[in-house]
């Protein structure tokens, strides 16, 4: 399992048109992954009408090539027919750890 001492996080939140949750999943896959990306989430809500993504970067150097890229520019107009709002952060963050039980 992978720890985080200090972790670069984009954390993007978006409300779906109702009923669009298959479509939106087939635009959100990326043509390619990008350099530096250590790790991504999808979250769904139970009505499937929102979605969460985590992604953790190893440098905000290398998450701003990503967010600036054509790939990108691609993924977020073909992403764009099934969102109705978005909201999005980028964070530093850290794992906890858990004690063991």
């Amino acid at each position: 399992m992978m720890e985080f001492d200090q972790a670069f996080v984009w954390i993007t939140t978006r409300r779906l048109k109702s009923g669009t949750r298959a479509e939106f999943a087939r635009a959100w896959r990326p043509g390619e992954y990008p350099e530096g990306m250590l790790r991504a989430y999808e979250c769904y809500s139970a009505d499937g009408n929102e979605v969460v993504g985590i992604s953790i970067w190893d440098s905000v150097e290398s998450r701003e090539r990503y967010r600036l890229s054509a790939v990108e520019a691609e993924r977020r107009r073909a992403m764009a027919p099934f969102v109705i709002e978005e909201r999005a952060g980028f964070y530093v963050g850290r794992e906890l750890k858990i004690p063991e039980r």
